[in-house]
């Protein structure tokens, strides 16, 4: 009875103003002292900016925008703290961009339970919008349906036969797992080798040789930034020139691409945005990146992008959901949201009550010459 009083109060809070002084209030948290640190710096830094120019203009209805972002080191008790401190502190209306699949998995708990939406979180998780919750929504393709439109386009193009997974050993790296099974069950043939790892792992000696010894000619690499760099490049270093690794969004990085030495040179990754690059970029790209690197002293990555337009969205949710913006009229608004366009990364989202994923398309990129090439349109399988 107490917790269920408890739980009661959470929600009526959330369903509240979102903040004190005519406030609205988001949260996020992510690794800003972690493995994943070089990707949740710049989020941050990208969701910051997002609020400071809308702020810049009057806000929403009058009403300025405040963002606390946690800390969570790419740890799961830390998400949760993090999570429990920006609902009963801060008392924010929504999260939103959340990183990391099992640290957005493990909040939702008391999260959902209070009543506070997950907008948008940097992990592509079929978790983050299936099954249907009316507190969920997600703005890309999941990292299941890339890899799997991958490996039907590795296996189709390029001829590959012996596909196996190398995968972090976590809510994440199962899903990759298990699109690269589904993929190869799909087309008629059979995993040939899957090795796991932790996300701290530096060592990738005996996965490598495990994967080398079942003649792989294609590894689906369920992993993130450092553990997507440090296990191609050894398999280079040990002269295992004959295979290709298949990374999914999480591995498209700008320091991945830039890493010393040209060591991820050939990687191939999946990708929902395009990479903030100043070779090609369209006008309203290259206007962005001259406000980033103006506020921030250098160029945006992937992961500013990805929040840019996930606060992009969710601000015209908030136009249209009224002065007096809840958690609730911010979900109702979010459901009205069709065919909406962001500029910037050129993609368009469009929710409904029973659909919550804003779009589902992937590309393939490589590595080459110590950046992200786009090298398909849209694939599926």
């Amino acid at each position: 009875m107490r917790r269920s009083l408890v739980l009661i109060l959470l929600f009526l809070v959330a369903c509240g103003s979102g903040g004190d002084g005519g406030e609205i209030v988001f949260g996020s948290h992510t690794d800003l002292s972690g493995v994943a640190a070089s990707f949740g710096v710049s989020q941050a830094n990208g969701m910051r900016m997002a609020v400071e120019e809308l702020n810049a203009a009057g806000g929403i209805e009058g009403r300025l925008v405040r963002l606390v972002v946690e800390d969570n080191q790419y740890q799961v008790p830390r998400a949760v703290q993090a999570a429990s401190k920006l609902i009963q502190r801060d008392r924010i209306v929504a999260m939103v961009g959340a990183l990391g699949t099992p640290q957005n998995n493990a909040a939702f708990q008391q999260q959902l339970a209070a009543g506070i939406p997950n907008l948008f979180p940097l992990t592509a998780a079929r978790q983050m919008f299936l099954p249907h919750h009316p507190l969920k929504f997600t703005a890309y393709g999941s990292y299941y349906d890339g890899i799997r439109a991958g490996v039907k386009w590795m296996a189709d193009s390029l001829g590959k036969r012996r596909i196996c997974a190398m995968y972090q050993d976590t809510d994440y790296g199962q899903e990759a797992f298990e699109a690269a099974r589904d993929q190869v069950e799909a087309m008629g043939m059979t995993l040939a080798e899957a090795t796991t790892h932790k996300p701290t792992d530096q060592d990738f000696t005996p996965q490598l040789t495990q994967l080398r010894a079942a003649n792989c000619d294609l590894i689906v690499a369920g992993v993130i930034v450092r553990d997507a760099i440090v296990p191609y490049s050894a398999a280079r270093k040990m002269g295992w020139t004959g295979v290709d690794f298949l990374g999914t969004l999480a591995s498209y990085d700008r320091s991945v691409a830039g890493a010393e030495g040209g060591v991820t040179e050939g990687l191939y990754a999946m990708a929902v945005v395009p990479m903030p690059d100043r070779n090609g970029g369209t006008p309203a790209m290259l206007a962005w990146m001259d406000r980033y690197r103006v506020r921030y002293g250098e160029d945006p990555n992937v992961g500013s992008l990805y929040v840019w337009q996930a606060m992009f969205i969710t601000f015209e949710a908030l136009r249209r959901a009224g002065p007096d913006v809840t958690s609730a009229s911010l979900v109702a608004a979010l459901e009205q949201v069709d065919a909406l366009l962001e500029p910037v990364s050129g993609t368009r989202v469009s929710f409904s009550a029973t659909r919550h994923q804003g779009a589902n398309t992937s590309f393939l990129s490589q590595v080459r010459g110590g950046r992200w090439v786009t090298l398909t349109g849209p694939l599926s399988f």
